[in-house]
């Protein structure tokens, strides 16, 4: 067997699909691999099942068929021999190479009239799991929007193409069960879908108005997909939201309230997953409701610690933030998953430079309490809840903290005057050097611990 050919065969129920891969100069073999990972993951999301891999080594893609002729022919057997019926390319391809290597597989055996082939590419295929999972009503628009501009320019040659949205792995549509051959229909359908997520759009924007009026910090959780962001909001909120070991188990945003131990309030949006190689149309077809992102306070970044790619994965999650215009704002980097990885990534070392970084695990519980004191402090707009223990005479730093603090209470005993105040780093360095001053280290001190 050629080192540019490698099959890996289930002996699983159908459907089956054959994956194929392309190696060029610019990806390395590793990260090939882990895409081609994912792609099977993406598969079996889709309710696919994998029964082989195609892998070939190129200097550039086929312009016409993105592998070359032989190991096009070398597919069109595979499929043909196993009743193999659909094969999904692990990039995107354009609409005239879709139609070639479907005419090139099946004219490899022209005899059999029952033999049929349908490719998909990774996008069409995340589409397709965007279109099983989406609940709300403006999730199931925007992906049948998407699903139509994207498969439409591909949908050329045979008949059959023109209702591609009627059933499998690759052409689902939470909208129409079949895509009409007037394209004139459709494109009366593209205007109404428009027209409908913009009214959607304009609704979220008067919502997102009034809870910015309510003065409430807002969180959003973002990270890759299947990392637990939907797990962690479950785990604080008790949101009841579907979380399950799939890539894009949750696609619509949820909202929720959360009470924090101090008492004050902090709404946290779950959001739609992220992925490396997400197509651009995809990001656009879902810009209204990423833009939780942009107008949230504060960003929690979640990612999957036990994966070796935890680092990868990061980097295309803050990526995408920055494309989205989210970056720059305060955030938590969580590092999710801690019971079921024995150390932690090394990618905790770069991100600890850019936010705080915490260890959890969703699942159990595990170390959340130090990510509510993080959440606190985002309430606080970065400050800090704390007790400061200062002489009955010591006027002077209890002036100080009405000027330069949100004093929470004061309570008098004999020894001491007890003070609960929200206070910045410099502050409470100044308060602490106060106290020193006046009462002496020994008479006095402050907790720097938050309140609980």
């Amino acid at each position: 067997m050629n080192n540019d050919n490698i099959f890996k065969f289930k002996a699983e129920e159908a459907p089956y699909a054959v994956l194929v891969s392309v190696i060029t100069p610019d990806i390395s073999e590793h990260d090939a691999a882990v895409s081609l990972e994912e792609l099977e993951r993406l598969l079996e999301t889709a309710g696919g099942r994998l029964f082989a891999t195609v892998v070939q080594q190129r200097s550039s893609p086929d312009n016409k068929t993105y592998i070359g002729k032989g190991k096009l022919c070398e597919t069109a057997s595979l499929c043909h021999d196993n009743g193999v019926s659909l094969v999904v390319f692990d990039c995107e391809l354009s609409p005239a190479q879709i139609k070639n290597i479907e005419d090139g597989i099946e004219n490899e055996f022209e005899d059999d009239e029952d033999f049929e082939i349908r490719v998909i590419d990774r996008s069409m295929l995340i589409l397709d799991i965007f279109a099983l999972h989406a609940a709300s009503a403006e999730g199931k628009l925007q992906v049948e929007l998407a699903q139509i501009k994207y498969t439409l320019p591909r949908l050329t040659g045979k008949g059959r193409d023109m209702s591609r949205l009627g059933g499998g792995i690759g052409t689902r549509g939470p909208g129409e069960s079949k895509l009409e051959s007037d394209r004139r229909h459709l494109q009366r359908r593209v205007e109404s879908l428009e027209n409908q997520i913009a009214e959607l759009e304009r609704i979220r924007k008067v919502q997102r108005s009034k809870r910015d009026r309510s003065g409430i910090p807002k969180v959003a959780i973002v990270g890759y997909t299947n990392a637990g962001k939907s797990t962690l909001l479950n785990r604080l909120t008790n949101a009841g939201i579907l979380a399950e070991d799939k890539l894009f188990a949750t696609l619509d945003p949820t909202t929720r309230m959360f009470k924090l131990p101090s008492g004050r309030q902090i709404l946290l949006t779950d959001t739609v997953g992220f992925i490396r190689n997400l197509p651009h149309h995809l990001v656009r077809a879902f810009r209204s409701t990423l833009d939780e992102l942009k107008y949230a306070d504060a960003i929690m970044i979640v990612t999957d610690a036990s994966d070796p790619e935890a680092e990868a994965q990061l980097e295309v999650t803050e990526k995408l933030i920055f494309d989205l215009g989210a970056s720059g704002k305060p955030t938590i980097y969580v590092m999710n998953k801690c019971d079921i990885c024995r150390e932690l990534p090394f990618v905790l070392t770069p991100a600890a430079a850019h936010g705080e970084t915490i260890a959890i695990s969703a699942l159990d519980g595990r170390n959340t309490k130090a990510l509510v004191e993080a959440l606190e402090k985002i309430a606080l707009g970065g400050k800090s809840l704390n007790f400061f223990m200062l002489s009955p005479k010591d006027s002077k730093t209890l002036a100080f903290l009405y000027r330069n603090a949100t004093v929470e209470n004061v309570e008098y005993t004999e020894q001491y005057t007890v003070v609960a105040a929200v206070v910045d780093e410099k502050t409470l360095k100044q308060v602490q050097k106060l106290i020193a001053e006046n009462s002496g280290a020994e008479n006095g001190g402050a907790s720097p611990d938050n309140h609980e």
